[in-house]
């Protein structure tokens, strides 16, 4: 009788990690999937608020992405999809100027009414940012808002948003240095698969506003 062979130890060492490999690409390629699926839509549905997250200005001035997202804000004001603006990003130490103070002023000039703009101060990334967002509609009595941030960001950005309680939308600007290229697109989407993957696992945030910074 011939005995059976036995499959060395190390064998099956390298088919779990393989499988472990397998599974992580695909787990990632579906995720690449919903960022690009939500990003590529645009649900602006009457709303308490538009929240526009920072992205960085430069001695009082927004960023050319910032700008973008300004001006998508400004555009969906006048549409009538709320009546609130809300802009939030602090600043870096030394600098006179915060992300949302920028915001604000550049959307007065851009003609919304200054009654209707409301400067959040706070917040060094997205999560932060959302997190004052969110404390200042509750003190307001505000329930729904629509994010606008760049595409490839919205996913992220819409759950941590309701992560935190709010009836949240996206309604992401096309324009801006964030659109162009499928090169710098591609980066964007896959930094944001990983980014949406790592905020589900480790720092989700709560209603309450608990949540670990720095995503």
């Amino acid at each position: 009788m011939v005995r059976g062979l036995r499959v060395p130890w190390w064998l099956w060492l390298v088919r779990g990690v393989l499988a472990l490999v397998v599974g992580v690409i695909v787990f990632m390629l579906v995720t690449i999937g919903q960022v690009w699926s939500v990003g590529s839509q645009d649900h602006r549905p009457r709303s308490d608020a538009l929240v526009v997250l920072g992205a960085s200005q430069y001695n009082g001035r927004p960023s050319a992405v910032f700008a973008a997202r300004l001006d998508h804000a400004a555009e969906l004001y006048r549409a009538g999809v709320a009546p609130l603006v809300i802009t939030v990003g602090g600043r870096i130490p030394g600098d006179p100027f915060s992300e949302a103070g920028v915001g604000a002023s550049y959307l007065v000039k851009q003609g919304v009414p200054a009654s209707a703009v409301l400067a959040v101060p706070e917040g060094r990334d997205t999560l932060q940012s959302l997190v004052a967002a969110a404390g200042e509609m509750n003190t307001r009595s505000l329930r729904s808002a629509v994010v606008v941030t760049d595409r490839w960001h919205s996913l992220r950005s819409v759950a941590m948003a309701r992560d935190l309680g709010l009836r949240a939308t996206t309604s992401p600007t096309r324009t801006g240095p964030a659109n162009r290229g499928w090169d710098t697109q591609a980066r964007y989407i896959v930094r944001e698969a990983i980014g949406y993957r790592w905020y589900q696992m480790f720092h989700r945030a709560t209603p309450s506003g608990a949540g670990a910074p720095a995503v």
